[in-house]
């Protein structure tokens, strides 16, 4: 047995260079704390100067998203109030005509006054106010006088029902007025939905926001929820300061009993600064640092206790070699597992290249096992452009593209040296599946981009469908009261005509709005494979008319909590889409499993497949290669399997097929799918 030899060395000596040790440590540990502290203010700054650019872009969309729905509303009333008035000057008016005008432009009223302010037309002759003509004397003034010709009057309450109308009025030749109203509810949700408080509060529901705040002169314009109360711009030498500066600025204050990074913008509205921004972050993050600073100077301070402890011992006493080997083996085995539970790939080469050791993620990655592994040559299991990275690239991070066993992966690869006594060296090499988490930046581009297309799409639709509106109702309105001399028929012929095609591209918007503002999902729990059958059941018979086969393989039989309907509409777009693909004569299948956390559902056809061109663009709003397709429903996918968190993986070539790839969460608790699992096999 071999002993370690007794060091003598001088109780004094070991003192100073233990004092020594303990300065260097401690001193890199505060010099590590005040950056840590710096960084992370410095991050808070970056941060919190953000939120307030995206605060002041979101109220000023809120302040001209507000003004523009009320304009929206104005147009509206008031073209149908100068309908209102070619009518009643050419004395066709009637109150049965202004009760079907009413009706078909969703209005509540369509009144009449004279200038006396007596009532002459109503679409509601009966009405259930007592006095409308004393109540029009007080509103319509400015009409009735000469003052104003167009009466922008707004949201009132109702007099003699509940609610609230928007209400209008335009002035005839004679000064006569005439009055149009609307339900006003809905513009009032539209405001309260849109309007600053809400900004604010949303803005405070994300991690980190303790409060929000648009601060006036004269105090408080808007705050979240849980702010009552903050200081005057005016008392506050802070706040004046960066109005006058016109500048980002931050400081750090105390709110309810919490010390906080409050950060301030000026706030401007037409070029003049009516208040500030005040967003207040969590300093959570820095006393988190604080705290883990101090917890490793108190640990530090043990390992220094322990290692001056263990210098004396060694000073004078023999260190036993079992114990020794002990604390090898445990270190040992430490390592070794970590080594195999690292989730990514570790593979270590000699200097000849072969495979000296390989991880449990690396024998998972490329589907091997490791008695195939050891001593074998990496390059089979990689591709030809990895291999040449790893070994004639200088760099030591490298990204790829390789295809593993039929299957292309974006891998970032690290590599480095491990030198050994006999100076031969091993080749250590990390390499880290980065697929996943590139579809998933695809998808949120995706995800981006369908949404500014379906801003752009419900911004046109509103913009066309009031026109419309009144092109229908001139139409019609012409045809029910216009007659010519000659050729009457075609002239009631085009008439119907207009109006017809007014209705058809009226639904064209529709389509618009359906994508636009699509209908929430309403999750439930239900049994997979239940859907996966009824799915069978509908395709098989349809599918095999056309020579082709419908197969589905169900590894997993379990509750997820999804929106039934719409992952069916999902499905069944991808299997219509497999169908146009094939055409006559082939093969569609259905796979369902659940390796880990997620489900996988994968729609595989032996089509003809997509240009690789193509394949960035097929979801895409309004992209289609079908000659009758619309491009909308990989669209609709795409939306509908992102509201679920769900993720979209496609492969395809062309003239072999295509292969969708779909992994959503369960949204299931482990024990409660348990339990629904066992009650259904009873």
């Amino acid at each position: 047995m071999t002993f370690i030899k007794k060091i003598f060395i001088h109780p004094k000596s070991l003192l100073i260079v233990f004092l020594a040790v303990a300065a260097i440590i401690i001193t890199s540990i505060v010099s590590e704390l005040i950056q840590s502290k710096k960084e992370v203010l410095e991050l808070m700054q970056n941060q919190s100067h953000s939120l307030l650019e995206t605060m002041l872009v979101s109220s000023k969309e809120v302040l001209l998203a507000s003004d523009k729905i009320e304009e929206e509303i104005n147009n509206r009333l008031l073209n149908n109030a100068a309908i209102v008035k070619i009518l009643f000057e050419n004395g066709e008016l009637s109150n049965r005509l202004l009760k079907e005008i009413a009706e078909q432009n969703g209005l509540m009223r369509i009144n009449i006054f004279n200038k006396s302010g007596k009532l002459l037309y109503s679409n509601i002759p009966n009405t259930v106010d007592n006095n409308p003509e004393v109540n029009a004397q007080n509103i319509l003034s400015p009409i009735f006088t000469g003052e104003q010709d167009t009466l922008i009057v707004g949201v009132r309450e109702a007099r003699a029902e509940d609610g609230y109308r928007y209400v209008v009025g335009l002035s005839t030749r004679a000064r006569d007025a005439i009055v149009l109203n609307l339900d006003a509810q809905e513009l009032l949700d539209i405001r309260r939905s849109i309007g600053f408080g809400v900004l604010l509060t949303r803005l405070t529901q994300n991690e980190g926001v303790v409060y929000t705040a648009i601060q006036g002169n004269s105090g408080l314009m808007a705050a979240s929820q849980n702010v009552w109360d903050l200081d005057e711009a005016k008392k506050n030498s802070f706040l004046k300061t960066t109005l006058i500066d016109t500048a980002f600025a931050w400081h750090l204050i105390t709110f309810s009993e919490e010390e906080v990074f409050e950060a301030v913008h000026p706030f401007e509205l037409d070029g003049e600064a009516i208040g500030v921004f005040r967003i207040g972050l969590s300093l959570a993050p820095l006393n988190s640092v604080n705290e883990r600073s101090t917890t490793r100077i108190i640990i530090s301070g043990i390992v220094l206790l322990i290692l001056g402890s263990v210098l004396i011992a060694l000073v004078y006493l023999r260190q036993d070699l079992g114990v020794i080997k002990k604390e090898y083996n445990y270190l040992e085995g430490f390592s070794q597992k970590l080594f195999q539970d690292v989730k990514d790939a570790i593979i270590v080469l000699d200097g000849e290249r072969n495979i000296k050791e390989i991880n449990l993620a690396g024998l998972k990655l490329f589907n091997i096992k490791r008695e195939e592994a050891i001593n074998s040559k990496l390059a089979p299991m990689l591709c030809e452009e990895a291999e040449n990275n790893i070994f004639n690239n200088s760099s030591k991070i490298i990204e790829s593209n390789c295809s593993i066993n039929g299957v292309m992966r974006v891998l970032l690869l690290s590599k480095s040296e491990i030198n050994h006594e006999d100076k031969e060296a091993d080749l250590v090499l990390i390499i880290k599946d980065l697929t996943e988490l590139k579809e998933l930046e695809k998808q949120a581009a995706r995800n981006e981009q369908l949404f500014a297309m379906a801003h752009l799409a419900s911004g046109v639709a509103h913009e066309i469908r009031n026109p419309l509106n009144t092109i229908g109702t001139i139409a019609q309105q012409l045809d029910r009261d216009f007659e010519p001399v000659k050729e009457v028929e075609q002239y009631h012929s085009l008439s119907k005509l207009v109006y017809n095609e007014v209705k058809r591209i009226n639904r064209t918007i529709e389509n618009f709005l359906k994508f636009a503002k699509p209908l929430p999902i309403s999750t439930s729990e239900f049994n997979l494979m239940g859907l996966m059958e009824e799915i069978e059941t509908q395709y098989k018979s349809l599918l095999a008319e056309k020579n082709i086969k419908f197969s589905l393989s169900n590894s997993w039989a379990g509750i997820v909590k999804w929106d039934r309907d719409q992952i069916r509409q999902v499905l069944m777009n991808f299997i219509e889409n497999a169908k146009d693909a094939i055409g006559n004569e082939g093969e569609i299948n259905l796979l369902i499993g659940k390796p880990e956390d997620h489900v996988i559902i994968i729609i595989e056809d032996n089509g003809k497949g997509i240009a690789e061109e193509d394949v960035n663009r097929i979801f895409n709003l309004y992209f289609t290669t079908k000659a009758e397709g619309t491009g909308v429903g990989l669209s609709m996918v795409q939306r509908i399997v992102s509201e679920h968190e769900g993720v979209i993986l496609v492969e395809s070539e062309l003239g072999k097929g295509t292969r969708f790839t779909l992994k959503i969460m369960t949204h299931i608790e482990k024990e409660c799918d348990e339990r629904i699992i066992n009650i259904i096999n009873r």
